[in-house]
């Protein structure tokens, strides 16, 4: 690059900084408080408080990285050093979030995952990146437009329409400067990673920036000889890197809580036998009703702060092995880490680079996300983002939130001192929180419950004492802890009524001390003890009381179960399905009600159904109905035995068996 002439990659940290010039455009890897070449950004600090230069900066970051304090980003956040910031995160850099609020600088905030991405297409040549995230969120023009402050005029996304959809063109921005971190470098500049906990954005960055012409500046704690690194090994290649700086020890944590971690780097494996289980408190409460929302064999990402505790509890319910965790900063499989760590993870299958953990998200492979909440309105709008000056931002939020087949929302039903008791499997309120969550209209919305229900994307919001969900006309009340009055401790602290049609109860298990037993639930491993078989009468019962289908793997172990018990019988027979408290996942509805109308064809004389909730009465009457399937679905199991004695009366006197059409009209 003019201006720069070639020297040898091994530097000094204060010769690698002073290639920083005026006006230049910097992104920075890490996530959170992990992978942050803190020794860079120090003496990038350094020399400007020393000599006022580099001014005028531009700084992308996707993922925040810094300590909420003074380090990591936090070291730019002085007037004139920055003009500009594209982040995704802005609560752990309140230096630079200051600037931000006082208008000193224009200010962006966009998903963390179309900011991983732009560097990707900026290394390729493309102009920028197409993508639905952030569609009816405040980072769509038509709202916000992601702008932080009054002196941030233009906007960075476009509403652009292709095959008749609405999409958001991101436009990218040539990047001069890549501060990127490794482990080892050989004297090539070639860089592995092998004491990381994550590999982040390295690569795409270190592309973005020599497309553009730029620089990269790799920081690492050890050199080694040419030639002697596995090709295999290494993450940058060094006709990537320009610098290689070489850290002391404080300067090169694996996080800013722990200087390394060889589980977290993937060199051991560690017992989760032995984690001790948490306190039955709100937080605890709130993780073991989210997780009833596990899917097996599903891939889940969970969000920081009160979802974390699911992973908690899906080990102390040995369910792990049932499902797949992942985080947004590359990690797949294993227990994910929290605190000052969230990001990294223990025992994991995989681990990918940022950007590639968004594409496949941003695909729809994840099968559920549980993420926080901090403001909830009547629509089911969700705000994490902003509360007046006070600028956190969406993170990977908005990304995870739109695209999950399933999300959950969970968090204490208001904040600020709430504090809750377990008694004799009762929940009481001791005191309520000074804060309310569930607002007339969110502050700013992170995520849009009209265009998720526009979708049939399933939601729910999961709080110690009910859970809501999204339906048509906005938030319904589903479930009511064990000892809440709706009216005393749900509907006084809110400042919108909900939809509310007979709500269940929370199951009860949520508020014992001992192990919920998910693993039966998560499997279905009880389905074959809720059949029984009256042979006087040659009646099947079926006891679907509480039972929750969530993936098609449910409905043909059900219907392996159905099947081996008819031919055990030998004959057609009649069937009295206990529909009470029960659960079904909308998307598979349909398969759902096509193996009860391949049981009727092949093995049911005639089927009836009771529940005592008029609400499922009517939707499971609907959704037969519109299988062909016989719709009648009484209110009590003596009713629905009663029809099917008529009915059996009724066919034996034909003497022929009802056709599909007579069951289909009742018989």
């Amino acid at each position: 690059m003019a201006g720069r002439p070639k020297k040898s990659k091994i530097v000094s940290v204060d010769e690698a900084m002073a290639l920083v010039r005026d006006g230049d455009t910097i992104c920075c890897n890490g996530f959170v408080q992990s992978g942050i070449p803190e020794a860079l950004l120090e003496a990038l600090e350094r020399r400007f408080l020393e000599t006022g230069h580099p001014r005028d900066l531009t700084l992308f970051a996707a993922a925040g990285q810094a300590d909420g304090k003074e380090q990591g980003l936090n070291r730019l956040g002085h007037e004139g050093m920055l003009r500009r910031v594209v982040a995704g995160n802005w609560g752990r850099m309140p230096k630079v979030t200051k600037l931000a609020v006082d208008n000193k600088i224009q200010a962006f905030n966009l998903p963390q995952g179309v900011i991983s991405q732009l560097y990707r297409n900026l290394g390729s040549g493309k102009p920028g990146t197409f993508s639905k995230v952030g569609l009816h969120t405040y980072v769509d023009p038509r709202l916000e437009g992601g702008r932080v402050n009054e002196i941030t005029k233009r906007d960075i996304a476009s509403i652009v329409e292709v095959d008749g959809e609405e999409w958001l063109f991101y436009k990218v921005a040539p990047v001069s400067v890549a501060l990127i971190r490794g482990t080892t470098a050989d004297t090539m500049g070639n860089i592995t990673m092998e004491k990381e906990s994550l590999t982040l954005d390295n690569l795409t960055q270190a592309m973005a920036a020599k497309n553009s012409n730029g620089i990269v500046i790799a920081q690492v704690e050890r050199i080694a000889e040419r030639g002697s690194l596995n090709p295999r090994d290494v993450h940058v290649p060094g006709v990537m890197v320009d610098c290689i700086v070489v850290a002391e020890p404080e300067m090169h944590r694996q996080s800013y809580a722990t200087q390394y971690n060889p589980a977290y780097a993937g060199r051991i494996r560690v017992p989760l036998e032995n984690l001790p289980p948490m306190a039955l408190d709100a937080r605890k409460i709130i993780a073991r009703r989210a997780a009833f929302e596990l899917p097996p064999n599903g891939i889940v990402n969970l969000g920081v702060g009160v979802p974390e505790a699911v992973a908690a509890v899906a080990n102390e319910e040995k369910i792990l092995d049932y499902i797949t965790l992942t985080a947004e900063s590359g990690v797949i499989g294993g227990v994910l880490a929290s605190g000052p760590n969230f990001g990294a993870g223990v025992n994991a299958d995989a681990i990918i680079d940022q950007n590639q953990q968004f594409d496949f998200y941003d695909g729809g492979g994840l099968d559920l996300a549980v993420l926080g909440m901090a403001e909830c309105d009547a629509l089911g709008n969700i705000n994490v983002s902003r509360f007046g000056d006070r600028l956190i931002g969406c993170g990977g939020f908005i990304n995870i939130s739109q695209n999950a087949r399933r999300t959950v929302f969970a968090g204490t039903f208001t904040a600020g001192g709430l504090e809750i008791a377990v008694e004799d499997g009762q929940l009481r309120i001791l005191r309520e929180g000074k804060n309310r969550k569930f607002v007339e209209r969110v502050q700013q919305v992170s995520f849009s419950g009209d265009y998720a229900y526009e979708r049939g994307q399933p939601v729910y919001y999961v709080t110690e004492r009910c859970v809501f969900r999204r339906s048509r006309s906005g938030l319904a009340l589903e479930e009511v802890a064990p000892g809440i009055d709706i009216e005393r401790d749900i509907l006084a602290h809110m400042a919108f009524k909900p939809r509310i049609h007979e709500p269940r109860q929370m199951d009860l298990r949520i508020f014992r001390e001992m192990p919920m037993g998910l693993e039966a639930d998560l499997l279905n491993l009880d389905m074959a003890e809720r059949i029984s078989y009256e042979a006087e009468r040659n009646i099947l019962f079926l006891n679907f009381e509480g039972l929750y289908i969530r993936v098609t793997d449910d409905i043909e172990n059900m219907r392996h179960a159905l099947e081996e018990r008819c031919k055990k019988v030998g004959q057609r027979v009649g069937v009295v399905v206990n529909y009470d408290n029960f659960r079904i996942n909308p998307d598979i509805r349909d398969d759902f009600a096509d193996m009860a109308r391949y049981m009727l064809e092949n093995y049911y004389t005639t089927i009836t159904r009771y529940a005592t909730s008029a609400f499922m009465r009517m939707k499971l009457g609907e959704a037969f109905a519109e299988r062909d399937v016989a719709p009648h679905v009484f209110e009590t199991k003596e009713e629905a035995r009663e029809y099917l004695e008529r009915q059996s009366r009724s066919s034996s006197s034909a003497a022929a068996p009802a056709t599909m059409m007579d069951m289909a009209r009742g018989g």
